[in-house]
């Protein structure tokens, strides 16, 4: 049977057009996995992108009836099982997604076999095949002398690499103590019912309920709060409780009071409210995710020694080869100039550098982990030398993370707090009637006390512990100080009528029977009411005021005197509370009289202004000496807080971040007194830049401030902008270094790790 050549040709034809369609395939499957890749990459970094944005919820927006309805829960019966298990099953568990981590043998190689190790180990490799081929060629007994340097080098690559894993891995553990943010257990209301559950159980819509001593298990709304304030210092930087409320006060939702977040403290009160995000979707879970998902750069000496890495092979490969081609034109055999090849490029590898740089880096580390500073990775030592620029958190960092009295107006002066132990540098006579009834009203109108332990009551009255808010326990340790027996002097003239402190009245009230101190049976002579809170709200309440042991009526000239102190005390950046008191007639006040909180049976009005107490959290000690040397040495140090700017830049004063002779735009412009709008920024040597003008700045215009300005604030915040910054910053092309000791701190330090 006769075939045609098409008939032959078809089979051939087929097999090509197979193998086209294989290629094909493998180029698709090829591009397929690097565009899954690159689609991987690119998802990471917008991932990354958004998380680097501000939070956008409009839950505190929300009226109660449109915020229920969107997570269709009851504030009374809460969510019934099945919703929940919807819910879980949606939005997974309330927990945080832990980092991934490198695997400990990764760790390992890259120590033993990465950067300059790897150039040791091909030089030991080549001193081996050298040492193979001299014994394979020699006539007789071979000389060592390669195969000593081999093992020589080998020694020195796994001694440095196992010392390097082993400093590395000591820090880590340590590091890895810190990680639990998130409470175990939350009371929850369900079907009506109110149950402890893990808080891992919880979802959006849940109705929690939070009291004092409590963290807060995920992001929620207040429905409602009784006296409640939790502690933001990690989140926010704020060093003070803030209260909490159900009404909204601020369209950021970081600063406005109908939100708590998770893993916050909650210091004093009762609260309820709902869920609204839980996990990695909460402004914790989105902080933790930032940091955990940014990559640092390599370190400048990581940089230098790898520059180094590529001169060196260079030039040994390069003196190597030509010594080669010399011996062979010189007539060596082949084997001899390959042998004189290897010991050309082994000469040029310095053995010995690894072990020194890694020697002197782990001494300065071991000097400096007795100073309690803790080195996470061996090149960062080398990384703080050069550090150009220093970005510090202000709270616990530059500031003692504890409020302290500062200042006191009474008898028409403003007076410094004296913070000594033994009184020694005290300004004013403590004995003077007006400290006297003020001191009284700050002891009585006053929910903290010290820690009733033989320990803590045996330590300096600064360093004690306290129950209570932060400002209170301030107001206990400056009155323990110069009065003393603060405890003693309160079970004496008992509280019998309370009115704790609320945002809508701004003032807390008590009131107390009064007794003789001479008076061995300490029987009752009058009822007191003492009241403290926001100074205007107190002076309104007020028709007399108490100067040098005389009841004034107030009048237009007593109020600018107190507008004025409260006016100096508040430029200081410091908290500033009203204090005032009432002596009630016997007559209409009888002993057992029945105060009562609805009617309010008894004076609101007509009290008497006792003066001024402000507060701020102070500078560490070493702080200004510390910033003084860093200026010194040519380093640039910016302050990055989460509080409010009047506090900051007072801070960054007293600390030097600010010097005395520098002016800021606003100084400037109440120096000339025109506005703010006529000054050249251009002008002012220091800048306090507002977290809200900082969301709206462009790269180059952030660019320029860095630039511009040689002391520079940001105020108010948040932990994506302090990244945002220190990216500016090594824009610049400056080393960066961040301190801090807060959660919103985390991805600007794992940033320049």
């Amino acid at each position: 049977m006769m075939t045609s050549k098409d008939d032959e040709a078809r089979p051939l034809t087929n097999l090509y057009g197979e193998n086209n369609i294989i290629e094909t395939a493998k180029k698709k499957s090829k591009s397929s996995k690097i565009s899954k890749k690159k689609t991987k990459a690119e998802k990471k970094e917008a991932d990354m992108d958004d998380l680097k944005k501000e939070l956008d919820i409009d839950d505190h927006r929300l009226s109660l009836e449109e915020l229920l309805q969107r997570y269709e829960t009851d504030p009374q019966f809460g969510l019934t099982d099945a919703k929940v298990k919807e819910f879980l099953n949606r939005d997974g568990p309330n927990a945080l997604t832990p980092p991934k981590t490198t695997p400990e043998w990764m760790k390992f190689c890259k120590q033993m076999f990465g950067g300059f190790a790897l150039l040791l180990w091909i030089g030991a490799i080549l001193c081996f095949i050298a040492h193979s081929i001299t014994v394979a060629t020699h006539h007789g007994e071979a000389p060592n002398d390669n195969l000593w340097l081999g093992v020589a080098l080998t020694i020195v690559v796994i001694v440095t690499g196992c010392f390097s894993y082993y400093q590395e891995a000591k820090s880590s553990r340590i590091m890895d103590s810190f990680k639990n943010l998130v409470p175990l257990q939350a009371i929850v209301i369900r079907n009506g019912e109110r149950k402890n559950v893990k808080s891992e159980d919880l979802v959006v819509g849940d109705i929690v309920d939070i009291k004092f001593g409590d963290r807060v298990p995920a992001d929620i709304r207040i429905l409602e709060a009784h006296g409640f304030k939790v502690d933001n210092s990690s989140l926010t930087g704020e060093s003070e409780p803030q209260i909490r409320t159900k009404e909204m006060t601020h369209e950021n939702p970081l600063e406005t009071k109908n939100l708590a977040f998770l893993s916050t403290f909650a210091v004093e009160g009762t609260a309820k409210g709902v869920v609204i995000r839980t996990g990695d979707r909460s402004v914790m879970g989105r902080i933790a995710n930032l940091a955990s998902g940014l990559s640092s750069g390599e370190t400048p000496i990581a940089k230098e020694i790898a520059h180094f890495i590529h001169i060196i092979t260079g030039v040994a490969v390069f003196l190597g080869v030509s010594f080669f081609f010399i011996g062979i034109v010189l007539g060596y055999s082949i084997i001899d100039a390959v042998i004189f090849l290897i010991g050309i490029i082994v000469a040029n590898v310095p053995e010995g550098l690894l072990a020194t740089v890694t020697a002197c880096l782990a001494l300065t580390a071991k000097r400096m982990a007795k100073k309690n500073c803790l080195v996470k990775n061996l090149e960062a030592v080398e990384t703080l030398g050069s550090t150009s620029t220093i970005c510090s958190d202000k709270t616990g960092t530059l500031t003692q993370n504890r409020m302290t009295v500062a200042h006191m107006w009474f008898d028409r002066r403003i007076v410094e707090a004296d913070t000594s132990e033994y009184q020694q540098n005290v300004t004013y006579d403590r004995y003077s009637t007006g400290w006297l009834a003020l001191s009284r009203c700050a002891m009585l109108c006053n929910r903290a006390d010290f820690k009733q332990d033989p320990e803590n009551l045996s330590k300096p009255v600064l360093e004690r512990e306290c129950n209570g808010d932060a400002s209170e326990s301030a107001l206990l340790k400056c009155v323990e100080l110069s009065i003393g027996n603060v405890i003693k002097f309160r079970e004496s003239n008992r509280k019998v009528f309370e009115i704790p402190f609320n945002s809508t009245n701004k003032y807390q009230l008590s009131i107390h029977e009064m007794c003789s101190r001479n008076d061995m049976e300490n029987a009752r002579l009058y009822y007191l009411t003492v009241m403290k809170g926001a100074p205007e709200a107190i002076l309104e309440k007020c028709s007399t005021i108490f100067i040098d042991g005389k009841d004034i009526q107030i009048n237009d000239f007593w109020r600018n005197a107190f507008q004025n102190a409260y006016m100096e005390l508040g430029s200081l950046g410091e908290r500033v509370i009203g204090f005032c008191d009432l002596r009630l007639p016997t007559n209409k006040y009888p002993k057992g009289y029945q105060f009562d909180a609805e009617t309010m049976n008894f004076p609101l009005e007509n009290l008497r202004f006792l003066g001024l107490m402000s507060m701020i959290d102070p500078p560490r000690a070493a702080v200004p000496e510390a910033v003084a040397k860093c200026r010194s040495a040519g380093i640039k140090v910016i302050m990055i807080t989460g509080d409010h700017p009047i506090t900051a830049k007072a801070i960054a004063r007293a600390v030097g971040i600010i010097s005395e002779e520098s002016e800021t735009v606003e100084d400037i412009a109440q120096r000339l007194g025109v506005p703010i709008d006529y000054v050249d920024p251009r002008d002012a040597q220091a800048c306090v830049v507002h977290g809200n003008d900082l969301k709206d700045m462009t790269s180059a215009q952030l660019d320029g401030i860095l630039k511009t300005h040689s002391e520079i604030v940001f105020a108010r915040t948040s932990p994506q902008q302090k990244l945002i910054i220190v990216e500016g910053c090594q824009r610049q092309g400056a080393i960066v270094a961040v301190t801090g000791d807060g959660v919103n701190d985390s991805p600007a330090l794992i940033f320049i790790l």
